[in-house]
């Protein structure tokens, strides 16, 4: 009888005290938690290695695929989820017409966005769906207004087809929480507005595939927030929900059924994976205190979209691999249906070939990757589960100093949400400009050659808002390249490109080096860079440096050279150049006393350092403020 043997039985099992005994042997007594341990962005020390035994402290992860508290999702054979993208309607008979067609191509999910609520009637609803079989495809209506009509138009056509109630598959977005966030008000009070999305909430109760509620977490993100300051944001703003919806009548299990969130992907790939499988864990416990006995609780429904935090004006084409990536976590952490926005989106209107190419994304994922063919494909990784335990209790902890302040809106009110949501994006912003977070393109490696042509559309770089009759301070939506793209945008509208001249002198290794860094520092500002591969003598350099008519002269040198060389260049250049010194050497405060006073280094802050060579250089940094309120769709 033949048996097989297992792979590996010839090898000992290693235990994890074995294995710290031999990384501590290779690192020859460097610090290991220096060393080897990671700290992510959100604040977690990730080690070097995960094993079993790291998982006995995690109780959720003995659960099972559609089991509470659903941390691995519902689907329990595969992992389908909707393609969805949205259509702006202001014309109900082209948006018919391009719905029609993007159903054939690959969307099973459509939303709806309403620029007019004054025009929802029967007749444009009638028009709007023509053709469309409304029980093949999920349908999204996102309205500042009509919502209850809108629902008696989808209840009405879907009648004369002679569908029943469960046929009905989508939502009326309503989410006046978020709406209140971003605009500062509502047309009504907020507890007018609560009473509102009852009644909507009750009519679409014979409904059971039709959500009422579509809880924007993803402008938490696009307001600064990380993965776990969204999630906490979001479990607060649903738990909101859920109280002045029971205050009024409706049972829990009924209200907890109509909410769906909507969480927004950004760059940190396993956190956001980690993010939905701890945001299902949360809500579950959440729902648990307002159905105390455990029964009839509802899964979190998620709707996940790319991040717009991340994405980029210049070099665009990257914003694609850019939301790959989203796309790919959040379908690995099981979302439900997912909207990738097209490349461009964040400075222009979206034609057909960006929307093509965000479907396609999708696509491909589900067609050549195979990703729709395993449930829960993220499970079994000790690294995952244990960011998902990380996450999961700091945002829960956010959660309840939330709820200790009186909950989401009481925290709207007093400014604690806008704190937070400002600080994340501080420090955030803060680690994109010193280049501890690269945005490719923006502040590392930059296409110099490249402008903005066209220039961006009126109302994608800034937003101000109309403070007067505010019920609570805006929150600002942002992206982290702005500043970089402000610094950049004025060089391209100046009347002259300032150029920049690489003046390399000494090691060879080192003038390389800081030759790249520099070019790289100026280039992002979208100067013309001078670039020279090194020159014999002092005397040369200056030379060049002078028939080249350069704006700025950069010594490139290591720093036991730079006390010869720069007194000699700035007393030959001075008046003629700014001049800057590649490097932070331990000889600055003797060559400040020189008159030298430019630096740039590792770490510094390159938009105060951009935004002060600009001012230097005379090229206007003053921007009118623009008003993008039509952008912020609810």
């Amino acid at each position: 009888m033949n048996h097989r043997e297992r792979l590996f039985d010839q090898f000992p099992p290693a235990t994890a005290e074995q294995w710290m005994n031999k990384i501590q042997e290779d690192l020859k007594g460097a610090d290991f938690e220096r060393r080897m341990v990671w700290r992510t962005d959100e604040g977690f020390d990730v080690r070097p290695f995960y094993r079993t035994e790291d998982l006995e402290n995690i109780h959720h992860s003995d659960s099972l695929p559609g089991e509470f508290p659903y941390v691995r999702g519902s689907r329990t054979e595969d992992n389908i989820w909707l393609v969805r993208q949205d259509i702006r309607i202001a014309d109900y008979r082209k948006a018919n017409g391009k719905a029609r067609d993007i159903l054939m191509k690959g969307v099973d999910s459509v939303g709806f966005v309403i620029e007019n609520p004054e025009s929802v009637n029967p007749s444009n609803l009638e028009t709007l769906l023509r053709d469309i079989c409304i029980d093949a495809a999920e349908l999204n209506f996102v309205s500042d207004g009509k919502t209850v009509e809108i629902l008696e138009g989808l209840a009405e056509i879907s009648q004369k087809r002679g569908l029943t109630s469960a046929s009905l598959r989508g939502a009326i977005e309503a989410d006046p929480l978020i709406h209140l966030m971003l605009r500062g008000r509502l047309c009504v009070t907020p507890e007018e507005g609560f009473d509102c999305l009852a009644n909507l909430t009750r009519a679409a109760i014979p409904y059971p595939r039709l959500k009422t509620i579509h809880l924007n977490a993803s402008r938490f993100g696009d307001a600064g927030a990380g993965v776990t300051l969204e999630l906490a944001l979001a479990l607060s703003a649903g738990s909101e929900y859920m109280a002045q919806l029971t205050e009024r009548g409706i049972s829990a299990e009924k209200a907890a059924s109509k909410i769906r969130f909507s969480f927004g992907t950004g760059p940190d790939y396993f956190a956001c994976i980690a993010g939905l499988r701890a945001a299902r864990l949360l809500w579950s416990v959440v729902q648990k205190g307002y159905i105390p006995d455990g029964n009839n609780i509802s899964r979190m429904e998620i709707h996940c979209t790319t991040g717009r935090w991340n994405k980029t004006i210049y070099d665009p084409y990257v914003n694609m691999l850019r939301t790959q990536t989203e796309a790919m976590s959040a379908v690995l952490g099981g979302t439900d249906s997912l909207t990738v926005e097209p490349f461009d989106s964040v400075f222009r209107k979206p034609d057909d070939f960006p929307e093509r190419i965000a479907r396609n994304q999708q696509l491909i994922l589900k067609e050549e990757a195979n990703f729709d063919k395993v449930a829960d494909p993220a499970a079994g990784s000790y690294y995952i589960e244990n960011l998902t335990s990380m996450i999961a209790d700091k945002a829960w902890k956010i959660f309840l100093e939330l709820e200790e302040q009186g909950g989401f809106l009481e925290s709207l009110k007093s400014g604690s949400v806008q704190k937070r949501l400002k600080e994340s994006a501080a420090q955030r912003k803060k680690a994109i400009s010193a280049k501890k977070t690269i945005l490719l393109g923006t502040n590392q490696f930059p296409d110099i050659m490249e402008t903005i042509t066209p220039e961006p559309e009126t109302g994608i770089l800034y937003r101000s808002s109309n403070d007067d009759d505010c019920m609570v301070e805006p929150v600002r939506l942002m992206r982290g390249a702005t500043e970089f793209e402000e610094i950049r945008i004025a060089v391209d509208r100046s009347s002259y490109r300032p150029s920049v001249f690489l003046m390399t002198l000494g090691n060879p290794v080192m003038r390389k080096a800081r030759a790249q860094f520099s070019a790289n520092f100026f280039g992002c500002a979208g100067y013309s860079i001078i670039n020279n591969t090194g020159f014999e003598t002092i005397d040369e350099g200056i030379d060049r440096a002078m028939k080249s008519g350069a704006d700025i002269v950069v010594i490139c040198s290591s720093d036991e050279e730079y006390p010869l060389f720069a007194p000699v260049i700035f007393k030959e250049l001075r008046g003629r150049a700014v001049i800057v010194i590649a490097g932070n050497p331990s000889c600055t405060d003797e060559l400040r006393k020189l008159g030298i006073e430019n630096f740039i280094y590792t770490g510094l802050s390159m938009t105060d350092t951009l935004r002060r060579f600009n001012e230097i250089l005379g090229i206007e940094m003053s921007f009118e403020q623009e008003n993008y309120e039509a952008e912020i769709q609810i």
